[in-house]
């Protein structure tokens, strides 16, 4: 367990440090852990998520065959139009989208649509796109939050317990839209002098023709009735019993035969390094599970809070979302189900909404908290506009704070 945190800590040092590439740590630390079997290669294996994995690979390989259509610099132009260039419209119409897409298809597979658009449309109005695309990754984790559907933890604990779609709407919805709200606000305000538009530049975008930025008409023919088919699979999932990476690799295998691209040039498009991140963080965290040490912190939860209601639901929000910051809401959340099962022992909903609130807003406390997060960021890097660890913990720590503030206010309120 000891040498298991050691490694999983330093390897944290140093991509914080931002030293060393954080591919190479992710993976340094997975051998490490490996080779002096902390954990077996098997057990290794099970704790990569490759439903994560997929889904990636289908949604890099979906916008990398839709974007030399101009189909994304289509909507990033029209959306500097709607806006009519104004920063405030700019940033609220790409949160809002971002919240809600989230919702309804999960906040993986929304960062993987709208980071393209959001560089394009920054390209065009002439600003920075990283503390857009930070609001946007934040924007994400809270939207996905209000739905079953919309973050993998509360996949995870509707899958537990019979809780349905509504339950999680109405319980959960709640919280997230006030988060939204605030904390998206605060972030404008915290970048709004990084996010002035010059009137020039303003001037220039209201007067671009949004049609002419699609390049190749046939290949789009060809193409969008995929992605719409896609995005709606999506939405339908669960009633299909599909996981959202089949959707995803099927989406993208259609496009492989009906586009024009080779597959070289498609799989040119897939960001490997963000892969081998996750697959090198999945086992350090896998690690950390097989020695007993998430389960470590989550019996604490139990003798702390010694039976008291009031505490037990506070001590899960929080320690969820603390945890959840530092090895990923997925196992964490995965290991604190029946913990949670055992505290709850009159069957109260409000110890699931405890768990659901901690998991999914701590998703905003590192970089690696989610995989929305680290998706974006790998995005970024390949624009040749890398988001550091320290970078994203100024924005991503406040905005956690705020989040549970609020959400342990509405426990208190609504269920104590």
């Amino acid at each position: 367990m000891t040498f298991a945190i050691v490694i999983f800590v330093g390897a944290l040092a140093l991509v914080a440090s931002e030293k060393v590439n954080r591919t190479k740590v992710a993976l340094g630390g997975a051998i490490l852990v490996l080779i002096t079997q902390t954990i077996e290669q098997e057990k290794a294996i099970e704790a990569i998520d490759f439903n994560t994995i997929g889904l990636l690979v289908g949604m890099m390989l979906v916008v990398k065959l839709t974007e030399p259509t101009g189909v994304y610099t289509y909507v990033a132009i029209k959306a500097g139009q709607l806006s009519k260039g104004r920063p405030w419209a700019v940033v609220a119409s790409l949160a809002i989208a971002t919240a809600v897409l989230s919702a309804f298809l999960d906040n993986l597979t929304t960062v993987l649509l709208m980071v393209p658009i959001t560089f394009l449309l920054a390209d065009a109005l002439d600003i920075d796109p990283i503390p857009l695309v930070l609001i946007e990754i934040i924007a994400s984790n809270i939207g996905g939050t209000s739905t079953l559907i919309g973050d993998p933890p509360n996949i995870l604990i509707a899958g537990a317990t019979d809780l349905s779609f509504l339950d999680f709407l109405v319980n959960l919805a709640p919280p997230a839209i006030i988060a939204f709200v605030v904390v998206t606000s605060g972030l404008y305000f915290y970048f709004r002098s990084r996010l002035q538009i010059a009137p020039e530049a303003r001037d220039r975008v209201m007067e671009l023709d949004a049609a002419k930025s699609i390049e190749d008409p046939a290949e789009l023919k060809r193409l969008m009735p995929v992605l719409g088919l896609t995005i709606a699979g999506f939405f339908a999932h669960q009633a299909l019993h599909i996981e959202p990476a089949t959707v995803a690799l099927a989406g993208a295998t259609v496009m492989l035969f009906l586009t024009s691209q080779t597959v070289e040039e498609a799989l040119a498009g897939i960001e490997w390094p963000t892969l081998f991140f996750f697959i090198g963080l999945f086992v350090m965290v896998g690690a950390l599970e097989e020695t007993g040490t998430v389960q470590e912190i989550a019996d604490g939860i139990a003798s702390v809070t010694d039976g008291n209601r009031t505490a037990e639901l506070l001590g899960i929000s929080t320690v969820s979302a603390v945890a959840s910051g530092l090895v990923d809401n997925i196992p964490f959340t995965a290991t604190m189900i029946p913990v949670v099962e055992q505290l709850n022992d009159t069957d109260d909903d409000a110890y699931w909404w405890s768990l659901a609130l901690g998991a999914c807003f701590g998703g905003n406390f590192t970089l690696i908290a989610a995989a929305a997060n680290v998706a974006a960021a790998g995005m970024a890097e390949r624009a040749g506009r890398p988001i550091g660890f320290l970078t994203f913990l100024k924005v991503g720590i406040p905005a956690t704070l705020v989040s549970m503030v609020i959400a342990n206010l509405y426990i208190l309120v609504r269920y104590v």
